[in-house]
């Protein structure tokens, strides 16, 4: 979700729901040490709870990112070994340290130490490459956890690092979910969080009903936010509080109006409004009205206002 779930997708995704666990796109331990923090790190207070998701194999980088990340306070703090990109690769991390356990365990057993209060949790996949993931699953597993990591998230398909690009690696590789159902059986002291391939809360609760801890989505929570996150508080957390898409851009204004006043542009967050009214009539409309008139200069909320009522006029027209 790398330069998908910046801080106006996350705040976005709150107002749709009160409850999910977001999570920041990843952020390398390097930059978090190098770059600007608050750039990098700051989000509004109304995210929580919020997980960072750090990259890395240097326990004493991580160590320093994390310490750096708790002057923030996000509610978790996650190493992700699931990201299969070449970048990643290049730097030792992400997926191909499913190659190197060990390695991981002194990563999470720093970070462990380097925290003063958020969870130190894991994002791994199945295996690698030519791993057998019923071997090297469990065996991940149980050297990380030893280490302290109590809380994963696994991605229920390889990563194939040489072969396959990186999109390819999300559809690609089988999906293997009765593999991470064994997984919470094998260790039923671990919470155990699945993803991959999930697009619908029935889905979700599916997996919930199976014992599973956590369901992840992403790629259908950014393209269709309203569909997947406005109804999982009152199934999945048992809030009925209810808002609507049309609702919730309403909701949005005051914040936009805060980023314009700082200097930020409309696009900037409307570029992850445009699926909001994902199926509805008038999607298509609001989605081209924003696209052609948010990126330019002085575009305000009256750009928004605009292509909701343009929305509205045609979903009346068909109702008619």
């Amino acid at each position: 979700m790398m330069d998908w779930t910046d801080r106006h997708c996350r705040y976005l995704h709150r107002v749709l729901s009160r409850h999910t666990l977001l999570y920041t796109e990843m952020v390398t331990a390097p930059a978090v040490l190098h770059g600007d923090p608050e750039r990098l790190l700051g989000f509004d207070a109304a995210e929580h709870p919020v997980a960072l998701q750090l990259g890395g194999s240097d326990p004493d980088q991580l160590a320093a990112a994390v310490r750096i990340a708790c002057d923030f306070g996000y509610d978790e703090i996650n190493l992700n070994i699931g990201c299969p990109s070449d970048r990643v690769q290049s730097g030792c991390f992400g997926a191909v340290l499913m190659e190197r356990p060990a390695l991981v365990a002194d990563c999470v057993s720093a970070m462990i130490e380097a925290s003063n209060g958020p969870e130190i949790t894991v994002k791994c996949r199945i295996g690698v490459d030519d791993h057998n993931p019923q071997d090297v699953l469990p065996d991940f597993l149980d050297k990380v956890s030893a280490a302290g990591v109590k809380s994963f998230a696994i991605h229920a398909r390889k990563a194939w690092l040489q072969g396959l690009s990186p999109k390819q690696n999300r559809d690609v590789p089988p999906l293997d979910y009765p593999l991470v159902i064994a997984m919470k059986s094998a260790f039923p002291h671990l919470e155990i969080a699945i993803n991959g391939g999930i697009s619908s809360l029935d889905q979700a609760e599916e997996f919930l009903a199976l014992g599973l801890d956590g369901v992840m989505i992403g790629r259908a929570a950014y393209h269709d936010p309203a569909s997947v996150l406005i109804d999982a508080d009152r199934r999945i957390f048992g809030d009925d509080r209810a808002i609507t898409a049309r609702q919730a851009v309403h909701a949005m204004l005051p914040y936009i109006e805060a980023h314009l006043a700082h200097g930020g542009r409309l696009n900037q967050i409307t570029r992850h409004m445009l699926g909001l009214f994902h199926g509805q009539a008038g999607a298509r409309h609001w989605r081209r009205l924003l696209s052609e008139t948010a990126h330019k200069d002085g575009a305000g909320p009256e750009a928004i206002l605009a292509a909701l009522t343009a929305m509205g006029d045609i979903q009346s027209l068909q109702n008619a």
